[in-house]
């Protein structure tokens, strides 16, 4: 709970209302400035091992201040010095005196701010893959529950051929398991920057080991293992390339896309009262309407996900006017679209947990839309009975058109029920075929092979690309304002 005083200022709601406490961390002042003081120690690490005249006991004073970071003095120094990076050199060089000389020694802003930045983006995808994986585990469950259960499919929102309610789940996870393949793809795309210098050239790295171009590879190759990457960028400028930061804000902006279209159809459901999200029994849906149960979660992942694809443009605009080797005009964006890209997702995926782990579904309503609109569906069944029964097909496609007509002039112009089968029951016309009328109206056989569909999806792609997550724990947490 926030102070009096921290009421009197902005505080992103990204963070103080929504995200979990492990992808707040991952951008945060401490996280970052703990990292930057890691790549200086394995830089002073890499170049004494390489040769250069750096002490057991320097590097050791360093890592026993790695975390001891005093931000109030590293504040007044980047008043004074207006550069973040060097006032955190003083800041650790002040704790850190025996070490002072060396520390960031051959090394350019771009070699924390930029290395720190992919560090966060990598870690990022591996905080929302695990939650992405345990929404389509609950989804996957809801689906096979559901695999059988007929429902009215709808194309243009307009009722069609039935489907069932699993195999539309199904469809909600086709698109969450290609996300899950391009989270993991742009992850596993990082490379680090690595020890490139002020334009990428490594001049500074190549005079500190006076020409020796082997060891400022290796350096670099160093380095890079040390921070937990397999490969760097052949080439930079000062900066690693904008196209990364497209690269990775575009997997989460489909993920966005994927959610949005998932909760928008559950809010429809809800409309229709065919299936809801999780609803409190103490949880009030209106302020003014007592009776609502609003779809509050699936709103709020909708009204998150149009965030989060917004925050596409960012990195395109950014990559696109990056002049030469850098300009800083990408700092102050990135700084904003990069956290704010991993946090909307974090808490999207969050609150999609939720409403997966407690859909509630409506049998009896879903059989009564099912009802209203089967003999119309069931029309082209009755044709081929008559026909099998020595009918003729053109003079039974009259009947059933004219009875059709009458049936859903009484529902559209008199608001009442679809009375099509009792009109096919009393006309002269159709006696042959009336003992098979509840066999032809039979939901389940207006399905097709939705529920084999179902079964070979959730076996043979589903479930194979949840086992790399299945040993990793996700505690879901959702703050009760998530949904305003």
């Amino acid at each position: 709970m926030a102070g009096a005083e921290e009421m009197n200022k902005y505080r992103s709601p990204l963070v103080s209302r929504y995200a979990s406490e492990e992808m707040s961390y991952n951008f945060s002042d401490k996280k970052k400035f703990i990292t930057w003081r890691k790549l200086w120690i394995y830089l002073a690490k890499a170049e004494k091992a390489l040769g250069l005249p750096i002490t057991d006991a320097q590097i050791a004073e360093m890592e026993s201040h790695a975390e001891d970071i005093d931000f109030a003095m590293a504040a007044e120094e980047e008043r004074k010095l207006r550069h973040d990076v060097m006032a955190h050199v003083h800041t650790f060089a002040h704790c850190c005196p025996t070490a002072a000389p060396i520390i960031h020694l051959g090394a350019t802003s771009c070699y924390v701010g930029d290395n720190t930045d992919l560090i966060a983006l990598r870690d990022g995808f591996n905080i929302l893959l695990p939650k992405l994986a345990r929404v389509i585990d609950r989804l996957a469950n809801f689906a096979e529950e559901y695999a059988d259960l007929p429902t009215l499919g709808f194309t243009h929102f307009q009722p069609a051929q039935l489907t069932t309610v699993g195999k539309r789940a199904c469809l909600w996870l086709q698109d969450l398991m290609m996300d899950v393949r391009k989270l993991e793809r742009a992850r596993d795309d990082l490379r680090f920057r690595g020890v490139k210098g002020t334009t990428g050239t490594q001049a500074s790295f190549l005079q500190l080991f006076q020409g020796d171009h082997d060891k400022v590879e290796e350096l670099d190759k160093m380095v890079t293992e040390m921070a937990g990457f397999k490969k760097a960028y052949l080439v930079t400028g000062q900066t690693y390339s904008c196209k990364v930061d497209i690269d990775c804000m575009s997997t989460l902006a489909s993920l966005g896309a994927s959610v949005h279209k998932i909760c928008t159809d559950i809010r429809l459901l809800a409309n229709l009262k065919e299936i809801e999200e999780p609803f409190e029994k103490e949880q009030i849906g209106s302020s003014a309407m007592p009776y609502k149960r609003n779809p509050m979660r699936a709103e709020c992942c909708c009204s998150l996900a149009l965030h989060l694809i917004a925050l596409m443009d960012d990195p395109l605009q950014t990559a696109s006017v990056q002049w030469l080797e850098r300009t800083l005009d990408d700092s102050a964006n990135r700084r904003i679209s990069l956290p704010e890209s991993f946090l909307t997702a974090d808490i999207i995926l969050s609150t999609l947990q939720n409403i997966t782990e407690g859909l509630v579904v409506y049998p009896k309503v879903i059989e009564r839309h099912i009802r209203h609109e089967l003999p119309f569906m069931a029309t082209e069944n009755i044709i081929k009975a008559i026909v099998k029964a020595g009918g003729n097909r053109q003079e039974c496609h009259e009947k059933i058109r004219v009875l059709s007509q009458e049936a859903a002039a009484v529902v559209k112009q008199e608001g009442g029920d679809n009375d099509l089968l009792g009109r096919i029951q009393r006309d002269p016309y159709f006696p042959p075929i009336l003992g098979q009328l509840d066999a032809l109206l039979d939901p389940k056989t207006f399905i097709g092979r939705a529920p084999q569909q179902v079964a070979k999806f959730l076996a043979e792609e589903v479930r194979p690309l949840l086992e790399p997550y299945k040993t990793i724990k996700v505690e879901l947490v959702v703050s009760i304002a998530m949904a305003k």
